[in-house]
Formats: structure tokens, sequence, C-alpha cells
């Protein structure tokens, strides 16, 4: 019982506090008794721009930039500011100008308030054929973010000169509301692909709150110039058809270099086909970083050489004869992928749940395929079936590397969904 009592008389807990230092900031930190930590600034001996500045990296920056987050982000933030900064202005001399072809004559910020009316409409349909499209912008969102933008700008020039036909109002402002949809539906679709290639640590959530916190930003100050623009230098439509042009021009400019900077991580035919040549021809492993500069944004399509010049994703019937399709089968019976390898090009056919993996390797095998034809100069199937070999030796340290490097192999997407099933 005597120890019981003196237990009971014991000192109630006191809290835990400590005090932490780290870039001349000081912050007490205290864990109450009742396990809620708290933490309060004892002192900040930053300079003010230091401040200002780390400040606006934690509102408007995944938290632990620049560690979070993959090479590029910082000239793709950048340039994304300017893309959004340009494309509002440019949206505040459009329907202005759509409203002056319209037989009113507004102000700036009547412009602006309309803006979000003239969005619907024909808007509409475009939205619903680029819709349609959805795969071919998973294989490649670069591609059609770039093109999304010149849709963008292509409808809003369509906007600025409505004045000078103002009895086809109707149909020229239609026409470009038209783009602006199909416009609206690409970038979308393409955000979420280019967010995920800059993730790190799981953080995607952030980054995309945090690029949206960007957007937004620089469209309010693009809106504030629009506005100053319409109200003085653009008050004319001389004055629009010279500034008009200009932003468009920063517009996509903007967006090529946005696209550059990203370090897309998943197999397209392009990607696919550069890591293949770059593997064959010095056998070293690109990073998505590395490929990045070197991707044809505008012309995907091209066959590289040193990759066994591959096309992929035609239809079952445009590359096999009924005759030879048992044939094809039996070449490689263990894979997911049918070769036919010609002169010109080796098409590639691949079954409907061919992964990356699949894909990887048929790329390898038409690639040492074409490299052993360069010595011979004769196309045969015992070529193919060294070249395969050669593959499956080589394949599982290639493979090992790659995802090493931070490359997607669970999916290949070629973007048109061609494949086959027996």
């Amino acid at each position: 019982m005597q120890r019981k009592d003196i237990a009971d008389y014991r000192q109630p807990k006191l809290p835990i506090s400590w005090v932490e230092i780290s870039n001349s900031v000081s912050r007490q930190y205290l864990f109450e008794t009742d396990g809620n930590l708290s933490v309060k600034m004892v002192d900040d001996s930053r300079p003010v721009p230091q401040r200002m500045a780390e400040s606006f990296l934690n509102k408007f920056f995944p938290s632990g930039y620049p560690y979070s987050v993959n090479e590029g982000y910082l000239r793709y933030t950048q340039f994304r500011a300017l893309q959004h900064f340009t494309s509002a202005a440019l949206s505040v001399l459009s329907t202005q100008s759509l409203l002056f072809a319209a037989g009113l004559r507004p102000t700036p910020a009547q412009a602006t308030a309309v803006s979000w009316i003239l969005r619907d409409g024909m808007q509409h349909v475009g939205k619903l054929i680029s819709s349609n499209l959805g795969a071919r912008m998973d294989s490649e969102p670069k591609r059609w973010r770039i093109l999304a933008d010149v849709l963008y700008d292509l409808g809003t020039g369509l906007e600025v000169m409505s004045p000078l036909c103002p009895h086809l109002f109707l149909e020229v402002a239609g026409l470009g509301n038209f783009a602006k949809g199909m416009a609206v539906v690409a970038a979308r679709a393409t955000r979420l692909p280019i967010y995920s290639s800059f993730a790190k640590e799981g953080n995607l959530s952030d980054l995309f709150a945090k690029g949206e916190a960007i957007s937004t930003l620089f469209n309010v100050l693009g809106l504030g110039t629009g506005i100053h623009l319409a109200s003085t230098i653009c008050s004319s439509m001389q004055g629009k058809l010279v500034v008009a042009p200009l932003l468009s021009v920063i517009h996509v400019y903007s967006v090529v270099e946005e696209m550059r900077a990203a370090p897309v991580n998943t197999l397209n035919p392009q990607r696919t086909a550069m890591i293949v040549a770059d593997f064959v021809k010095t056998g070293k492993i690109s990073s998505p970083a590395d490929l990045r500069y070197r991707e044809n944004l505008l012309f995907p399509g091209r066959l590289i050489e040193d990759a066994g010049k591959v096309k992929v994703g035609r239809y079952l019937h445009e590359v096999v004869r009924p005759s030879k399709l048992q044939q094809f089968k039996e070449t490689f019976p263990e894979e997911k992928f049918l070769l036919n390898h010609g002169s010109r090009w080796t098409n590639m056919i691949l079954e409907h749940n061919a992964t990356g993996e699949d894909a990887l390797r048929g790329w390898l095998v038409a690639a040492y395929a074409s490299d052993m034809e360069r010595l011979v100069h004769e196309p045969s199937t015992n070529i193919l079936l060294e070249a395969y070999d050669k593959m499956n030796c080589a394949f599982s340290p290639f493979l090992a590397e790659l995802q090493a490097k931070g490359w997607h192999t669970d999916r290949f997407l070629d973007g048109t969904g061609n494949r086959f099933a027996f």
C-alpha cells in the first residue's frame, strides 16, 4: 500500500520540449502529455528576400523540392507559367474581338466576364470528337499536348479576326470554339501522364496541386495583362493583329519547351526504338531524362535503323497472309508477338495481353536481326532465330537496368489498340 500511495503522490509528467535550428530558423517542438506535438517559431534570422522566396517555393512547388521531383521540373514549370500567362492574355483579346464582331462595344472587364459564356455550343462537339483519341494521347502525350495548344491558338486566332467578317460571326465563332473544345480535352487528358513523369516519391497529388496553383496564378496575371492590352495597344484591330500572333508564338514555344523538359517514363513505339537502338549500338541504357530532348514531338513515327526499323500497331491481316500465319506463330511459339521481317522494315504485331517487356523482346530480336543482315546481306528465318537466341542471353540484365533507370515496363502504349488473339 505504501508504494501505491507514493506513486499516487508523484508529480505529473512535464511536456517534452526541444529546439531545432535549420537554415537560420529556430523552432521549438513541444510534446504535450496528451501526445500532441506543437511547433512554434522562436527565431528567424533569414533575410526578407530569402523568406519570400522560400514561402513561394512552399506554396507553388512540391514538398521536398528539388529532391522530391525528377530532373527537368523547374524548366517545365517556368514555361508552363509563361504558357498560361500568354494564353490568358490572348483569351481576353479574342473575347473582345468576338463581341465587337457581334455588334457590341464591350469594355475589357466585360470581355473577361463574357469569356466563360462563349465556351459552350460548338465547343462541346469538339470535346466529343477529341475524346475518341484517348489511346493515342496515352501513347504520345507530349505530341498531343502541343497539338492541343496549336488548336487552341487557332480557335483564338479565328475569334480575334472575327470583326473582319461580322456577317460570318456565328460561323467563325463556332469554328473557333470547336477547335478550342478539342484542345481542352487533349490538354486535360495529357496532364496526368506529364505530371506522373515528374513524381519521384509517390507525391503525384502534391505535384498536381502545386502545378495547378502555378497555372491559376499566371492565368490571373495574364488576364490582368490582357485587360491592359485591350484598353491600350489592342483597342484597335490593327493592334490585335500585331500582338495576338506574338502572344501565340510565345505560347506555343512555351508548350514545346515544357514538353521537351518532361522525362516521360512509359514505353511507346518511339521511346522503345530509341532505347533499343542505344543498347544495340553502345550497350548502354538511356534514362527518360536522357531521351527527352531527342524525342521527335511532332512526327514520332519515324523508323530508326539501329532499332530494326520496326513498325508496330498494324492490323494482323495487313501484315501476314492467312496461309503464312501458322508459320509466323511457330517461329517464336512462346512469345506474345509476331515478327514479319521484310527488306524495308519489320512489322511487329502484339497479342492482346502483351506487356512492355514483350514489346521489348520483339524489338530486340528485330534490331539484332537487322544488325546481322548488314553482314550477310540476306534475310532468312535462321537470322531471326539467331537474333532470338542473342536476345534471350541479353534480356535479363537489359530489363533489370531498364527498370533501375526508372522505365515502366508493365505496359506498352502503342496508341492504336491493334492487337491479336488466337
